[in-house]
């Protein structure tokens, strides 16, 4: 996890608050504390917790999205306004695909 840049995280979902995932979570929270008392830096602490973060999402079956991530692609510009922008300067409205 250490070396796994940024933009090329998963997003990690939205949980819902149940008595199921809750139970996960508490389950794994004892084990955390041997990995976080050890960590030497908050990059560390950041992997350790993105990686208890994924383990609860697999253990519940949740579907992580990489979407728009890999490419560099922001996902916070939606893909209407990119058309608008590009039929605008004239490139048509296919260049955003």
């Amino acid at each position: 996890m250490r070396s796994m840049l940024l933009e090329n995280r998963p997003r990690l979902p939205r949980l819902a608050l149940s008595k199921r995932n809750r139970a996960v979570v508490r389950a794994l929270n004892p084990m955390l504390v041997t990995y976080l008392e050890a960590s030497r830096d908050l990059c560390e602490t950041d992997s350790i917790l993105l990686g208890a973060a994924l383990a609860v999402c697999r253990i519940i079956g949740a579907k992580l999205s990489t979407a728009g991530r890999a490419t560099g692609q922001s996902s916070a510009i939606p893909a209407w306004r990119i058309r608008i922008e590009n039929v605008s300067q004239g490139l048509g409205p296919s260049s955003a695909d």
